[in-house]
């Protein structure tokens, strides 16, 4: 093990410094992967499609290469996953991460190629160590096992070839070197089960006798696991079960709303929490700051990024800037083009940059996860701003929320409902809904405007609804595991209709 821990510290000093010069130089390595990118993909039927050999310069590219949502490359994505080959990437894909659904579909299926593995996920994966030994020199996490909590995954025979699909987390963990795997818990039979809640359970027994140092998932999920665990073995907090635990790798939602359930059973000082940014479509942020919650945007990762004003998103032809050009605090979606055939592709999230020196972002929320339906513009950010501004004022703790808009009625003017699991409940709901709507108001001018003497919007409906509601709402769904996620904000009330059916209230 000491041979083990000094090679690992070797490498992972020799990658920092790697970092550091994509820090020092971020446009400089942008430009080679974009160059890079468009070679290698030219010969594809993407690339001949638009001329990717005469691309020489960037202004080009965005001239011939729309930006692109899911349904766009879909009629490409289908032809993959029955086999065809050298359509949007020169190597063949064999694998497809399966990701939440779009309008017309259940699930989006990203082509994840064999680089995209190795030089985009598993990278970040390193550099998540890398980052966090570099931060706490004096950790001993690879003297425990790690928890990761992985996916599902299926493989379909064509023409005699295996392709594989599943969750991103059920590929990375068949991809792993058997000494990565070594190191990991629980075994991948237990890991890659289907059903959720017999893997929750099997989970909770296996690790629970392991000397875990750290763990990694969806907040919301690793919750479940961690409260399961305590249940099982009887103890009060989880140091008292791996008293060597030592950070939470997380990412996928907002950790604000979960961090102090996650304090309450994780009583350590000592005790670290990390965030990152990994999705199907590639790996994109880690935390390398102990002191910030915001991540360092990686730029060596085989993505070349694009960002999209949000006031841009309804024009037919979008205007994109490129990475020197963005503004901090500025709302952008973004675009990516990947090594793994993800050309000018609008993954949904938006972020902004809290620094450009380097370059840091926040996640803010989603290009379809909002509430505009009276000119208000609430996105993720405010929600959970005025959240957390509001369980601190009241002692609350929230486990989950989602919200809709309340229209006009002939009585009422507008609203905003919220149905809210509670945790820990504030004594007085009608104080936590002022807190809550006057802390919307500071951080949002449009919701304040349409709040001014509620003439368009009264005051938010805020529902406590029972313990699990949420829960038993996505199992109703066939929605239970890590890459479901509680929809936090809509413009339609399918969501919030039907959970309030779920526990037998009538709507607003």
């Amino acid at each position: 093990m000491p041979i083990f821990t000094s090679l690992l510290s070797w490498l992972m000093k020799k990658r920092i410094h790697q970092i550091e010069l994509f820090i020092k130089y971020p446009h400089d390595v942008q430009a080679e992967w974009f160059k890079k990118l468009i070679g290698t993909a030219a010969s594809t039927e993407w690339g001949k499609k638009y001329d990717y050999a005469s691309i020489t310069t960037l202004q080009q590219f965005k001239e011939r290469v729309p930006v692109s949502d899911y349904e766009k490359l879909k009629p490409y994505i289908d032809r993959l996953r029955k086999g065809e080959q050298n359509l949007l990437w020169n190597t063949d894909i064999k694998w497809f991460a399966k990701s939440s659904g779009t309008t017309s579909e259940k699930s989006k299926f990203i082509p994840v190629s064999n680089e995209a593995i190795e030089e985009c996920h598993f990278k970040g994966g390193k550099d998540m160590l890398s980052i966090f030994f570099h931060n706490h020199p004096e950790s001993n996490i690879f003297g425990g096992k790690g928890l990761a909590m992985g996916g599902s995954s299926t493989i379909t025979e064509i023409n005699n070839e295996s392709y594989y699909t599943g969750d991103l987390s059920a590929i990375l963990i068949q991809n792993l070197p058997m000494w990565m795997q070594l190191k990991k818990t629980p075994p991948q039979t237990i890991a890659l089960m289907d059903e959720w809640e017999s893997k929750i359970e099997k989970m909770a027994q296996v690790t629970s006798e392991h000397n875990v140092t750290s763990i990694s998932g969806v907040p919301s999920w690793m919750l479940v696991l961690l409260k399961r665990i305590l249940e099982i073995t009887g103890k009060d907090n989880i140091i008292e079960v791996w008293p060597n635990l030592e950070v939470f790798f997380h990412g996928g939602v907002n950790f604000n709303p979960y961090r102090e359930q996650f304090k309450r059973i994780i009583r350590s000082d000592r005790f670290s929490y990390m965030e990152t940014y990994n999705a199907s479509e590639g790996f994109f942020g880690i935390q390398d700051r102990t002191d910030h919650d915001d991540m360092l945007l990686m730029l060596d990762y085989g993505i070349f990024y694009e960002f999209l004003p949000v006031d841009q998103l309804d024009n037919e032809f979008p205007e994109t800037v490129e990475l020197q050009d963005v503004e901090t605090e500025k709302n952008y979606a973004l675009v990516i083009s990947t090594n793994g055939g993800l050309w000018r592709y609008m993954i949904g999230d938006t972020v902004k940059f809290t620094s450009t020196d380097p370059y840091r972002i926040r996640i803010t929320g989603r290009t379809k996860n909002f509430i505009n339906a009276f000119g208000e513009e609430l996105i993720i950010d405010n929600a959970e701003k005025a959240l957390d501004v509001a369980s601190k004022k009241c002692k609350a703790i929230i486990t989950e929320y989602t919200a809709a808009p309340v229209y006009f009625n002939n009585n009422e003017n507008a609203a905003h409902e919220w149905l809210i699991e509670f945790d820990t409940p504030p004594e007085n709901l009608d104080f936590f809904t002022e807190s809550f709507d006057n802390a919307l108001k500071s951080l949002n001018s449009d919701y304040e405007a349409k709040r001014y003497k509620g003439m368009i919007l009264r005051p938010p409906i805020i529902r406590a609804v029972p313990p699990k509601t949420f829960y038993n709402w996505m199992k109703k769904h066939d929605k239970l595991g890590g890459q479901h996620k509680v929809p936090r904000l809509s413009n339609d009330r399918k969501y919030v209709d039907e959970i309030l059916e779920i526990i037998g209230r009538a709507p607003e």
